[in-house]
């Protein structure tokens, strides 16, 4: 006869979308345990992704301002900065947020355990205590499984589990980049002094915020991408709006491109790649690789528990359950979009359905996506690419920073903000924003889609005058017109 089970639901992971899926499991009575086998706690929003970037990016975007006053006609001095103090303001941040998390997990509401956790059955995993590593003492004291069992042999049994085990830095694609050496976004975020040049691989969102970063402190930043823009996941104005101000920022970009090869040079490094039907060379004293992360679940031992993975990403339904109906899983280890807010809310729907079966489901019509930047890129819902990829007719309509009166006050004159809307209804179905603060402005579309406003209605929405968020009103006014003439 099997032994009883220990919990209700456990919970592989203390990040976004795992602390998210405990709170809510916990809320309704169940009995839940968080297994968290991370040398840190906090997930990576916290400590490697959202939160230390937006950090060093906001203090690159107070260095620039600073740098640039004459538009204003305002005079300074040589700006300077102490790299240092730089990265010590973003870890005393860092360390605050991490602290409050550990303190929710320990919060009493469900059972927290720092172990490695692998999958022996499908309702028992084997765990390995860290204790021995020194995290002790972010281990609830509460814990009877802690207390009593969590040895080098312990197991843990429970009704249902919740996946949330994030994910890792991608491995190279290019063997001869192990050999150079390079840094990835993980070691940027800890580094004590700036290179002087640098070869960014990528152009996702990462990468990209990460060259402006570095070029905005006088780093000489060279951008490498595959896709035939940066940003591959956006519209290609976005994406050419963006290298725009890259390249006038001094940060040198090669699209269309392919990895050929890598080298170490004495105290440099090199890459070569094909561009143009040629080939490129380029030498900086480090290389930051940036070509995205993979779902963290090859230590589960995922095939004993009968959960079915694309390549190591976790297959789930709507539901957010996997292949073996009492497990579920949620964030980056599952996706497919790696943004923070999907991941909680995916956790969040995993426990509602745990409690309730086929109570909540994932729709991302109101998906999100930012990049901070400058200027930032934003969308919610369908961008032109997507729309025209499913077949989907719409309208669209664009208007530009350089024509609007706050962001000439403000000197912002790069970007645009864009409108999807149905042909017939007017509903608004998506919109884009390459700009300042694109990522505050987006959220008045996410408000207007929620509530399936058309563009007649955002049209004669009352915006005060000057603001940055009017702007929406004139590409509302035009898809207006064009559909009141169809």
């Amino acid at each position: 006869m099997a032994e009883p089970y220990d919990f209700d639901v456990a919970v592989l992971g203390g990040g976004s979308a795992g602390y998210a899926a405990a709170r809510t499991a916990a809320g309704t009575g169940l009995k839940t345990v968080v297994i968290e086998g991370g040398e840190e706690v906090g997930g990576l929003c916290i400590l490697r992704g959202c939160m230390p970037t937006k950090a060093l990016l906001y203090a690159a975007e107070v260095m620039h301002l600073a740098s640039h006053p004459e538009p204003w006609g305002l005079r300074a001095g040589k700006v300077g900065f102490d790299f240092k103090k730089v990265m010590a303001r973003k870890n005393t941040l860092i360390k605050d947020f991490a602290d409050y998390r550990v303190k929710q997990l320990n919060a009493g509401k469900f059972e927290f355990i720092r172990a490695h956790a692998k999958f022996v059955d499908g309702h028992t995993v084997a765990l390995k205590s860290l204790c021995s590593s020194g995290h002790k003492s972010a281990q609830s004291s509460k814990s009877k499984i802690v207390q009593s069992r969590l040895t080098s042999a312990a197991t843990l049994r429970s009704t249902n589990f919740v996946i949330a085990t994030g994910s890792t830095v991608a491995p190279s694609p290019l063997p001869q980049l192990n050999e150079a050496g390079f840094i990835t976004s993980d070691d940027a975020l800890v580094l004590k002094r700036l290179p002087k040049s640098l070869i960014v691989l990528g152009g996702g969102p990462t990468a990209c915020e990460f060259a402006q970063f570095f070029a905005r402190f006088g780093v000489k930043v060279t951008l490498i991408q595959r896709s035939e823009h940066i940003l591959k996941e956006f519209d290609a104005d976005a994406a050419a709006e963006v290298e725009k101000v890259f390249r006038r920022e001094g940060i040198r970009v090669f699209t269309g491109t392919k990895l050929m090869d890598a080298k170490r040079k004495g105290k440099l490094k090199s890459v070569s790649f094909e561009h143009g039907g040629k080939t490129v060379s380029v030498t900086a004293e480090e290389i930051l690789f940036a070509l995205g992360r993979v779902p963290n679940t090859a230590s589960l031992n995922l095939a004993k528990a009968g959960v079915k993975t694309e390549g190591s990403r976790i297959i789930a339904n709507e539901f957010m359950q996997t292949s073996a109906p009492h497990i579920y899983t949620g964030g980056d280890c599952t996706g497919p979009h790696e943004i923070v807010h999907i991941a909680v809310q995916q956790g969040e729907i995993a426990a509602r359905n745990i409690a309730n079966p086929n109570s909540a489901r994932m729709d991302c019509r109101l998906l999100i996506s930012v990049v901070f930047t400058e200027p930032q890129v934003a969308c919610v819902g369908l961008t032109e690419k997507e729309a025209e990829a499913r077949g989907i007719p719409f309208l669209a309509a664009s208007y530009p920073f350089n024509d609007h009166g706050k962001s000439l006050i403000m000197e912002a004159k790069d970007g645009f903000v864009k409108l999807l809307a149905d042909p017939k209804s007017g509903e608004i179905l998506g919109g884009a924003c390459v700009g300042p603060v694109g990522g505050e402005l987006i959220h008045e579309i996410v408000a207007a889609m929620a509530k399936r406003m058309t563009v007649q209605e955002l049209a004669v929405m009352p915006h005060y005058h000057p603001t940055l968020a009017e702007i929406w009103t004139y590409p509302a006014e035009e898809l207006a017109e064009r559909i009141a003439i169809h």
